[in-house]
């Protein structure tokens, strides 16, 4: 009796353009419009990678809870472990004679990437003061928050088999950062930082698109031998943003072309138009015994799209859901999704909900509907069936 139906629709947009989809170096890329939640670029981005110093992201966004927890405080300092000191590649310089305040370690990941500063942060909140032991954490916290591809070994994305990322997981990372810690996030656009006047030639942030101009406020380069060069940046302009990740370039050159080519095809290349409003109906369902006969078919949130700005393609939506719906019907309630598609992006899927309350029906509306029902069955019948055939 219940069965699927789709209907097709032309929405406002019917001429939409389309756009030319980048062709990044990198051998793994993933871009998204925070705004809207479009993703404008998947390559190889559900691959675990190794994520180098990039995965030194869900060290601080652990830090940044423990912050707002209250388990740590700003200025309050910690010891330094033989450990944290071995460490070589990117550091603060630190060393067992130092009690280093929260704020210059988290400072010190940031602007200079300090594999130090990861592990005394590290061996502070790990259950078991080790960094292996963090790192466990770490694995179980990103699994939570949906990062489905991500292994964590160490805090630092020092080379270690096993200690992986996804390119998408990253982007998600980046994403969290930015909504759930305002409050920390304008450290990541932080050009310089000279801890305790300690190697100055080790004081500027990596990230290359700091200061083009081009609104990148964040948030962490990454560089191993393995990994080659990568970014996970994110750039606003106007009332959008943008979250990127690159992985896999040659050099820091190329590394630093991509990352602003990515930019300003992000940025130019699409244009934000509001589609639909929460509550506005796009289809009508058939109700079944209910004291009406059609449900509105209502957009359970706002729908913002990026449309590409060049000529041609269009804005293609699909309304599924079971019909006839069965009462009673509560308004909200979820009856249906419509999937919109457009050239060069992926779909997209905002859910419908019922947009008012419908009554179960009254014996002689029930009658009524029974009776309207079975013969729409038989008008739509194949010509080769009977009627009983078809009910069966």
């Amino acid at each position: 009796m219940f069965r699927p139906l789709i209907a097709a629709l032309v929405l406002a947009l019917a001429s939409a353009p389309t756009a030319q989809a980048f062709d990044t170096r990198a051998t793994s890329a993933f871009v998204m419009d925070m705004t809207t939640g479009t993703v404008l670029l998947n390559k190889n981005a559900d691959v675990p990678l190794p994520p180098a110093s990039m995965s030194k992201l869900m060290t601080l966004y652990m830090v940044f809870e423990a912050l707002r927890d209250g388990r740590l405080r700003m200025d309050e300092k910690l010891p330094v472990s033989s450990h944290a000191m071995s460490f070589g590649g990117s550091t603060m310089f630190l060393d067992t004679t130092d009690r280093v305040t929260v704020e210059d370690l988290v400072r010190g990941i940031i602007v200079l990437s300090g594999n130090d500063a990861c592990v005394v942060l590290a061996e502070a909140l790990s259950p078991d003061g080790t960094e292996a032991g963090f790192a466990r954490l770490m694995t179980r916290r990103a699994a939570q928050m949906g990062m489905s591809h991500s292994t964590f070994v160490n805090s630092s994305g020092w080379p270690v088999a096993g200690h992986r990322m996804s390119m998408r997981d990253l982007a998600l990372l980046a994403r969290a950062i930015i909504t759930d810690f305002t409050e920390f996030y304008p450290m990541f656009a932080e050009r310089e930082f000279l801890f305790d006047g300690r190697a100055p030639q080790n004081k500027r942030n990596r990230n290359p698109l700091l200061g083009l101009g081009i609104g990148a406020d964040g948030l962490k380069t990454g560089h191993t031998q393995e990994a080659g060069f990568g970014l996970t940046g994110s750039a606003v302009q106007g009332d959008r943003r943008v979250v990127f990740v690159i992985s896999g370039l040659q050099t820091q050159q190329a590394r630093a072309e991509e990352a602003e080519a990515i930019v300003n095809w992000a940025f130019r290349q699409f244009a934000q138009s509001d589609l639909l409003r929460q509550g506005e109906v796009v289809a009508e369902a058939d109700v079944w015994m209910g004291a009406e006969m059609k449900v509105g078919l209502a957009a359970k949130e706002d729908l913002s799209l990026l449309i590409p700005v060049l000529a041609g393609g269009k804005v293609n939506a699909e309304v599924v859901y079971d019909s006839p719906v069965a009462a009673p019907i509560k308004r909200g309630q979820r009856l249906g999704e419509m999937i919109i598609t457009l050239d060069e992006l992926p779909e997209q899927r905002i859910e419908l909900v019922a947009d008012r309350d419908i009554a179960l029906g009254g014996f002689m509306s029930r009658i009524t509907t029974a009776a309207q029902l079975l013969l729409k069955q038989i008008n739509e019948a194949p010509l080769n069936q009977t009627p009983q055939e078809d009910a069966s």
